[in-house]
């Protein structure tokens, strides 16, 4: 039997922000920067697959979230459930 540990010690990396921002359309893009100059933070993109990315963007306090649509218009009650 192999003694070898194959698990990884260390905690993965976050995605970088270049990495969040790759796949989103030019809309989203110019949203979120109008966001960001709020204090706004992009948290993680969801890619369901098939579909549009979805982008996830919380206040500076981290208490409320947004959705920014394909369209970069700004959803500000979706339907995600989030862990806290």
């Amino acid at each position: 039997m192999s003694q070898v540990e194959r698990r990884q010690s260390s905690s993965p990396q976050p995605p970088s922000r270049d990495q969040l921002r790759s796949g989103l359309s030019a809309a989203q893009l110019r949203a979120l920067q109008t966001l960001e100059l709020f204090k706004w933070e992009l948290k993680f993109v969801r890619r369901p697959m098939f579909l549009e990315p979805v982008p996830v963007v919380v206040d500076r306090e981290g208490l409320r979230h947004v959705v920014i649509r394909a369209d970069g218009s700004i959803d500000e009650t979706p339907r995600l459930k989030l862990r806290r």
